[in-house]
């Protein structure tokens, strides 16, 4: 770690994370007029968002932050690959880590991993699947579309919370903070397709107030003190390509998880790439 990263990263272990959270929801929730609106000019003006992909362009029809970051985009914005085994991209952002799942273990930063097992909750039933396959992971900027997007039609089997801390996700975090994604809070969706099992994990970060799926609504806040699970063996929900599967309330980082010999990445799917939700980042080699 160099004095850079240090500075920026050792202060995130005595920080109260769920606290400052808990704030920043306050204020994106926030109605008021004013503040909304300067806020959410600020935010278009420092990141470069473009508005013109949006489904409401008049910031006045928002009725709070949040409403604004998660907000819808125009028809045909991003249009879904249609190959029968493409794999679409679930998400606006860049690319922080696209491999192989090693022995169990998935590749963070610069000598740094964590395992599945670690990531998916500590079941080891749960992560074996996963084993010797592919994952990629994708960071979501402030600029960047925040709502999830199936990569493949997949019926919901088994969704998990799993509680933890809430360090910051951007890429001087990601480089020194070790297991980074396995210890920050997040929610886990399981499901099956063509491919076989497919895993979407929802990561939270510092000022992420909240993560929602579709068919739950939201999961968390509030966090709780121990894992909880939700089986969908009988009237599973089943989503299609494309379709949304869920949405941060603020950006954060989510990472995709197929089996041993069920999908490949697209040669070009390297670190810091940059990525647009539906374009196709993959291919399965089953189905």
């Amino acid at each position: 770690m160099n004095f850079k990263q240090a500075l920026t990263t050792l202060p995130q272990y005595v920080l109260p994370h769920h606290a400052l959270s808990r704030m920043m929801s306050l204020l994106t929730h926030c109605e008021n007029k004013t503040w909304k609106n300067l806020f959410i000019e600020q935010v278009i003006r420092h990141y470069g968002v473009n508005m013109a992909e949006a489904l409401e362009q008049d910031i006045n029809a928002y009725k709070s932050f949040n409403h604004f970051f998660t907000r819808e985009l125009q028809p045909g914005a991003r249009p879904i690959c249609d190959a029968p085994n493409g794999i679409a991209c679930p998400a606006d952002g860049a690319v922080s880590q696209a491999g192989a799942i090693t022995e169990g273990n998935i590749f963070q930063a610069k000598g740094k991993s964590f395992t599945a097992v670690d990531l998916l909750g500590g079941d080891e039933e749960r992560a074996k699947p996963f084993n010797n396959g592919v994952f990629t992971t994708i960071y979501l900027s402030p600029k960047d579309y925040h709502r999830m997007h199936m990569p493949l039609t997949g019926t919901l089997r088994e969704m998990v919370h799993i509680p933890g801390r809430l360090f910051s996700v951007n890429s001087a975090t990601t480089n020194a903070v070790p297991g980074l994604f396995a210890r920050n809070e997040r929610v886990c969706c399981l499901f099956d397709t063509d491919a076989g099992p497919m895993a979407l994990v929802l990561v939270g970060a510092i000022f992420v107030s909240s993560i929602e799926t579709v068919w739950h609504g939201v999961v968390t806040p509030p966090t709780a003190p121990s894992i909880y699970n939700w089986q969908y063996q009988n009237n599973a929900p089943t989503l299609k390509k494309g379709q949304e599967m869920g949405r941060f309330n603020m950006g954060s980082t989510i990472i995709v998880l197929f089996g041993n010999g069920k999908a490949q990445w697209d040669a070009e799917l390297k670190a810091d790439k940059i990525v647009k939700l539906g374009e196709r980042i993959g291919t399965t080699l089953t189905g």
